[in-house]
């Protein structure tokens, strides 16, 4: 039986202008892949038709709010579409701890806050599109906004697009199962990295031992 070796985990950022695939990613990822887990954020926004506090989001008062981040509570916080984002510490830094990879769907600025914060544990993927028309047909394919609220992203995608160069690594999303296989590769290497794999020492010493 293979040896486990005992692992940290890691914060999988996956960013993108609205309609680029990160959703889709994310959850293809979720449910194929026992050691990922997604940060669950908590935001100010209405619930959507279908969403579950405490699945899809926690959804909070802008005054429980500003209380989580005055007390510290967040690891980030940003402002998106005129209403408030943020990821809760505690249960990010314990499945980390326990060797449970954490998925994030989060922008530019959430990405800089957790670089501040917790950089070495840190994975930035940026997700682009393979054209402008092809954004903006996604996004009108989802018959989920108005065309103004799809406007709104259109004219927010080129600002999200110019932070490409802050990540880590950058997927053009033509093909979602390609895609989807380039953040598998990504997941995989980074999962084996030294400074991640903790129980390299006791393995190797017992390596060497003849154990």
């Amino acid at each position: 039986m293979p040896e486990t070796i005992e692992r940290r985990g890691m914060m999988l950022v996956l960013s993108s202008p609205s309609g680029a695939g990160k959703t889709t990613l994310t959850r293809r990822l979720l449910e194929t892949d026992p050691g990922v887990r997604l940060s669950i954020s908590v935001t100010t926004r209405p619930p959507r038709p279908g969403e579950r506090d405490g699945v899809d989001y926690h959804f909070r008062s802008s005054e429980d709010f500003g209380i989580m981040i005055n007390k510290g509570e967040l690891l980030e916080h940003a402002k998106v579409f005129n209403h408030y984002y943020g990821t809760p510490r505690a249960p990010v830094e314990a499945a980390i701890d326990a060797g449970i990879d954490v998925i994030f769907d989060v922008d530019w600025q959430g990405t800089q806050q957790l670089a501040q914060k917790a950089k070495d544990d840190l994975v930035r993927v940026f997700i682009l599109p393979p054209s402008m028309r092809a954004l903006e047909q996604r996004l009108k394919s989802r018959a989920q906004d108005r065309s103004d609220v799809i406007a709104e992203r259109m004219a927010r995608a080129e600002s999200e697009i110019s932070h490409w160069a802050e990540y880590d690594y950058i997927i053009i999303n033509d093909n979602i199962r390609e895609a989807e296989a380039k953040v598998r590769a990504i997941l995989l290497a980074e999962r084996l990295k030294r400074h991640r794999q903790t129980g390299l020492l006791d393995f190797v010493r017992r390596l060497t031992q003849g154990l």
